[in-house]
């Protein structure tokens, strides 16, 4: 048993980046905890350009990126324990194991920053045949760009978000044709840009308003069926996008969640419920990019600061309050960022109280898309069509 200022949970760009920030203004031990064996998050994985733009003020590649953050972290001191999975916090007790066994750290805060996964197809409870050749994105990219595997030859990408096409590229680098892209929405939902460099080089079809119905094949994937009865011949399936956060530790310890979002509830401060306890990056927000999560841990530092010297805590800690078709909206350190449960067109009012303090213009919204909002005092979001 040992004793540090702050423990973070995740050493992704939004732990790192905490990690950074709170040892340059002088916290004391801090300790990150990473239950893969290698810090950096998912940018380690996704080999292109992209990152570090709004928080590096550079555009690089995800590996380099995660491995910009991981140096700068230890060079300020941070304790990065990569192999090691948290069990629980409770009175900011953080108890972790790992090969080396149990431990556990008395903190003066944590600071959750686990981050968000994709739903992969269990949780989509697509029904079929269970054989190999079916992946998420994250998976994929671990196969394909950390290790150097081939996947398949041909495929059938579930989501029409930027990550699926951003997948599309991944299976092209790695030797493997695209047979398909499926969506349950009427249209994709990503730039048009994105759309033609991928997707549209590659003579990609996008069938909409369709979901798979069954997967088939014993040993391997050998096709998709889709709920209009299409047959799709594949060995290989990659389930996309349809984000839930890493939510199980915070969950386990009684934080109060969005329901929607699947994400503890923080205030502008990235405060949470529990006094001392601290979420930033994708937690709270599935899903934003990398730059954002890493403004995120450097902005939320200030109030981790605060309360290991002040311990002031908010008297509540209350979610932004949304009406359909909003699904939630959460804070980030450039604002406020919703989403959108389907296509609609109108406009959106931010309000304090009865006071309206921000009005968009009228526009199209679109699911799965970020909509970024000023970060001003507000209670609630609502779309007048």
């Amino acid at each position: 048993m040992s004793d540090a200022a702050v423990v973070i949970v995740g050493a992704g760009p939004a732990g790192l980046s905490a990690a950074i920030e709170l040892r340059r203004r002088g916290a004391g031990r801090v300790v990150v905890y990473e239950r893969e064996l290698q810090a950096g998050g998912v940018p380690r994985h996704t080999d292109h350009l992209g990152y570090g733009l709004r928080d590096l003020h550079r555009m690089t590649t995800g590996p380099k990126y995660a491995a910009r953050l991981t140096r700068t972290a230890e060079r300020a001191g941070v304790e990065i324990e990569v192999g090691r999975s948290v069990h629980s916090f409770v009175d900011r007790a953080v108890t972790t194991n790992g090969a080396d066994g149990p431990t556990t750290v008395i903190a003066g805060a944590v600071v959750l920053a686990t981050g968000v996964r994709e739903r992969p197809r269990a949780a989509r409870l697509v029904p079929g045949d269970r054989p190999s050749g079916v992946y998420t994105t994250g998976a994929l990219q671990q196969f394909a760009t950390l290790h150097h595997q081939r996947v398949g030859t041909r495929a059938v990408v579930v989501g029409a978000e930027h990550v699926s096409f951003s997948a599309v590229l991944t299976l092209a680098h790695a030797g493997c044709t695209v047979a398909a892209m499926v969506t349950a929405l009427p249209c994709h939902q990503t730039y048009a840009p994105l759309r033609l460099a991928t997707a549209s080089r590659h003579r990609v079809p996008i069938h909409t308003g369709v979901e798979i119905a069954q997967i088939i094949g014993r040993g391997r994937v050998e096709a998709v069926v889709l709920s209009d009865g299409r047959h799709i011949d594949c060995d290989t399936v990659v389930f996309t996008g349809d984000w839930i956060p890493d939510h199980e530790l915070a969950r386990d310890a009684g934080l109060p969640m969005l329901p929607a979002a699947k994400s503890p509830i923080v205030d502008g401060g990235w405060h949470t419920e529990l006094p001392g306890v601290f979420a930033v990056g994708n937690l709270t927000h599935p899903a934003e990019t990398a730059d954002v999560c890493a403004l995120d841990g450097r902005a939320a530092a200030t109030n981790v600061m605060d309360w290991l010297t002040l311990q002031t805590w908010p008297s509540t800690v209350a979610p932004i309050e949304v009406e359909p078709p909003f699904l939630w909206a959460a804070h980030t350190a450039l604002g406020i960022t919703a989403r959108v449960a389907e296509f609609v067109e109108g406009r959106i009012e931010c309000r304090n109280g009865d006071t309206v303090i921000h009005r968009t213009k009228h526009q199209k919204w679109i699911p799965n898309q970020a909509i970024h909002l000023p970060r001003s005092a507000m209670s609630s979001i609502v779309l007048k069509r």
